[in-house]
């Protein structure tokens, strides 16, 4: 009978780093990607290892790895723990993947019981992971267990669903996967443009730039990303407010410019007041065969009703076809009851291909 056990292993600083770290590293991404494809069958999203570690050392948030092995010490399962390091921080994340060969045979269940140990360990009483889903588009009715927002719903037979349920956490959410074929129809995105340009007004101006934000727009940016843990939905499963200030953002910034990866922002400023009312993400890898990624996008609540959410998903594809032709397509994650943003993505050709689903244990 196997014998397996876990350890937390080393992040790598950088990639260049000791070869045996850096391998366990690239094993334990392997393992996690794998366990993903497994369930949704999206080869698409798995990373590189270059890529994943900027992702990895986020500052004041670094990840904590582990793995479970083999008697033969194979990384058979991989887990991740995150959290802030500030006091009084009371959530963080968890994530645990498993070698569908090894599955069924207690692996989760020891990666899971570490992990939450290290979370009751730091204090963290808000607990929240991320379940991928086969299930593509909305569902509801018997063999299915609906999210409590109303949107979006995850089959109850998955192995992901019934470990959560029985460890007591609670189904809060369902985030959309959807993918767009590049290139778009030019025409269409030209229409979309056209028609939130003119919705906008004068008031509105569009900004797009590459790598690291312009001085000018520091402070936006990172109001924007604050206001990201209160302004998207999120069920009702409300965090505390992620407070980004300008020093943090370059630090952010600074790490991701380690991964053969260049991240396109596009912004947009409400000129009265020289300020930033809404952004969206593009995160390119450098390898043209590989598709890009629609990280963060958000309007500000108080800047809504004007298609600043359309213009920017419009100049966004516009300016990643100009910028990196000949990437295969774009995915992006919603929330299944932001309508408004599955509105802009329909328009434009996104296509939904599988889904997640968000649980949280409170403790």
């Amino acid at each position: 009978m196997t014998t397996y056990t876990v350890d937390e292993i080393t992040v790598p600083a950088p990639m260049d780093d000791d070869p045996a770290t850096v391998a366990t590293f690239a094993e334990w991404l392997a393992v996690s990607d794998g366990a993903e494809a497994a369930v949704h069958g999206l080869h698409e999203l798995a990373w590189t290892p270059e890529e994943y570690l900027p992702l990895c050392r986020e500052p004041g948030a670094p990840s904590r790895l582990v793995v479970a092995r083999d008697d033969r010490g194979t990384v058979v399962g991989a887990g991740s723990y995150d959290t802030k390091q500030e006091p009084g921080t009371t959530n963080c994340w968890l994530s645990v993947g498993v070698d569908p060969e090894h599955q069924r045979r207690g692996v989760g269940t020891l990666l899971a019981d570490h992990l939450e140990s290290m979370a009751r360990a730091d204090g963290r009483t808000q607990w929240k992971t991320y379940a991928v889903s086969r299930q593509v588009g909305p569902a509801s009715g018997p063999g299915y267990v609906q999210a409590p927002t109303g949107f979006g719903a995850v089959p109850e037979d998955e192995a992901g669903v019934r470990f959560l349920t029985a460890r007591g956490w609670h189904f809060g959410q369902v985030n959309r996967i959807s993918r767009l074929p590049l290139p778009a129809d030019a025409s269409v995105v030209r229409g979309l443009h056209e028609r939130a340009s003119a919705a906008a007004g004068p008031e509105y101006r569009v900004h797009a730039w590459t790598g690291r934000t312009p001085e000018q727009w520091l402070d936006g940016i990172a109001l924007l990303e604050t206001r990201m843990s209160t302004d998207a939905p999120a069920g009702d499963m409300e965090e505390p407010e992620d407070v980004w200030t300008a020093e943090r953002l370059r630090e952010h910034e600074d790490e991701l410019a380690r991964a053969p990866r260049t991240l396109l922002t596009v912004a947009v400023e409400h000129v009265p007041t020289t300020t930033l009312a809404g952004f969206t993400q593009l995160s390119v890898p450098d390898d043209p065969a590989r598709p890009a990624q629609q990280w963060d996008t958000l309007v500000l609540r108080e800047h809504r009703g004007h298609r600043l959410g359309w213009l920017l998903k419009a100049v966004g594809i516009q300016e990643l076809e100009r910028q990196f032709p000949g990437r295969p397509s774009v995915i992006t994650f919603n929330a299944e009851e932001n309508r408004h943003m599955l509105d802009v993505n329909e328009a434009v050709g996104f296509v939904g291909v599988g889904c997640e689903g968000i649980w949280e244990r409170r403790v």
